[in-house]
């Protein structure tokens, strides 16, 4: 029971972390997944067209790699932390200035009595 199967490109992703990753998604959803490109070479290029690795599923399968790919995207979305508003600092700009302004005037009251011979 040795037969081919055939397979169609579904994606290309950078690096074989990601190609792995997307491999393991996949075949967990029983689907025949083969990876074609920089996988497991012991020149590990993460970048440029080097790092390119085609993951290949059945013609058969396409429709539900689509899907589960779809499902990924919005998995990835939904699992982002929720933006929160960093509460503002009531001194925060106020601070900076008073602390200025208490430097500068530490340093010109000893100038004036100088000055002024007191």
């Amino acid at each position: 029971m040795n037969e081919r199967v055939r397979m169609a490109r579904l994606t290309t992703v950078g690096g074989s972390f990601a190609a792995r990753v997307l491999e393991a998604r996949l075949q967990d959803e029983g689907l025949t997944v083969a990876l074609r490109g920089c996988v497991d070479s012991p020149y590990a290029f993460t970048v440029g067209a080097m790092s390119r690795v085609d993951v290949f599923v059945a013609e058969d399968d396409m429709e539900d790699a689509k899907l589960v790919m779809l499902v990924n995207e919005v998995d990835s979305v939904l699992d982002l932390p929720p933006q929160r508003e960093r509460p503002r600092d009531p001194w925060g700009d106020r601070a900076f200035w008073v602390v200025l302004v208490a430097v500068v005037l530490l340093g010109v009251i000893p100038v004036v009595r100088m000055a002024t011979g007191g």
